[in-house]
């Protein structure tokens, strides 16, 4: 999508996002967190993340051209891809989400209630950092992966380059186990579990846009 702008007698134009797999979990980050300013503050944000236009530029523009570009970008982010891919590629190197959730360790599941708990929407990228992990052995659509240490934060920060779409289908995913999880799980971690997937539950209506706006 372009937008043209009329700057000092020149017209110049500006992309914004064509497709929302365009959308990084940082950017998709940045876009959340704006949320809890005004609707200005929100608009503003939204714009400048989606697209080349400097905010100096974006505060510009009409209201009603701000109103049609939120409602393209909303129409983007409802047409997303919801297919969850368990394999991402990021800078060459092949990452797979967890093979097997019920496998999980003690150490694992410790951090990722942690992350959901305290700010799942801060936190997106160390919990996807613990979800998917550097594949050391592959044969077709079968892996393995790393080994868990609890050392990811240079993992999060390259889980940043993630598309945000999938980082949405993976939270549906995880939400889901959860929901399946609770049945067969020891009664000391139900009341905890209950917690996050009543969070994991918020986050993932939010992000398909079901009661957003």
């Amino acid at each position: 999508m372009k937008v043209n702008i009329k700057k000092e007698g020149k017209e110049e134009t500006y992309n914004f996002i064509s497709s929302w797999s365009d959308v990084t979990l940082e950017t998709w980050v940045k876009i959340v967190q704006a949320e809890t300013g005004s609707k200005v503050q929100e608009a503003e944000e939204t714009l400048a993340s989606l697209s080349n236009m400097p905010k100096n530029l974006i505060k510009q523009l009409s209201l009603g051209d701000v109103a049609i570009i939120m409602r393209k970008m909303a129409e983007l982010q409802s047409r997303q891809d919801t297919v969850l891919k368990k394999v991402i590629e990021i800078d060459g190197v092949e990452y797979g989400m967890h093979p097997n959730l019920e496998d999980i360790t003690l150490g694992e599941y410790a951090d990722i209630e942690t992350f959901i708990g305290t700010d799942l929407n801060k936190n997106l990228p160390e919990l996807m950092a613990v979800l998917f992990r550097p594949i050391v052995a592959r044969k077709n659509e079968v892996y393995s992966i790393e080994a868990y240490d609890g050392n990811i934060q240079v993992r999060a920060e390259i889980m940043k380059k993630m598309s945000a779409e999938n980082v949405h289908s993976c939270l549906v995913f995880l939400w889901r186990f959860v929901m399946e999880f609770l049945k067969i799980m020891p009664s000391f971690l139900t009341e905890r579990t209950h917690l996050i997937e009543s969070q994991l539950q918020t986050e993932t209506s939010q992000k398909s846009g079901d009661g957003s706006e």
